[in-house]
């Protein structure tokens, strides 16, 4: 089995990047780990979806619970046992194809979508922040990725220590 690193130390990954310090915010749910990594891996990058709190679509009553509350309440809930962090925010600005979420994970692309319903779209958020979760390619597979979030994809956005490659 793998040691687990001291605070400030490096730790190997296999999980496709080359190394990372431990002071990150690491989750590894158990039934993530194949049966033949799991002596290799001490942790791996945490996946989050975000969920705008403040979304409303046109036409929405402005008393009472907003809509992207309630999907935002749902999205925890379906979250639930899976590693996957929710985060609540207060606006993603996307307002013209609310409702609205970001699914990210460290060192790969992050993800905007919008038009989702939060009666519906929870459990596809967290089964479109799983698959990512799942690869080592920083961005996310299009095979298998929920119907509403080909569809929904408002914006993809660069890890920030991105470069592109020259040609």
């Amino acid at each position: 089995m793998a040691a687990i690193p001291k605070r400030g130390e490096t730790a190997a990954s296999t999980l496709g990047r080359s190394g990372f310090k431990f002071e990150e915010r690491l989750r590894v749910a158990v039934s993530d780990i194949a049966e033949s990594d799991d002596r290799d891996i001490a942790a791996a990058p945490a996946t989050t979806i975000y969920v705008c709190i403040t979304c409303r679509r046109q036409g929405d009553p402005e008393e009472g619970l907003s809509p992207g509350r309630r999907l935002a309440e749902a999205t925890s809930r379906a979250a639930e046992g899976t590693g996957v962090a929710v985060r609540r925010v207060r606006c993603l600005a996307n307002c013209n194809r609310a409702l609205s979420a970001a699914i990210r994970r460290d060192g790969a692309w992050t993800y905007v979508f919008g038009a989702l319903d939060p009666d519906r779209d929870a459990p596809a958020l967290v089964e479109g922040a799983l698959l990512f979760a799942g690869t080592r390619d920083p961005i996310m597979p299009w095979r298998g990725r929920p119907e509403v979030l080909k569809r929904g994809l408002i914006a993809r956005v660069p890890p920030i220590d991105f470069e592109e490659e020259s040609e």
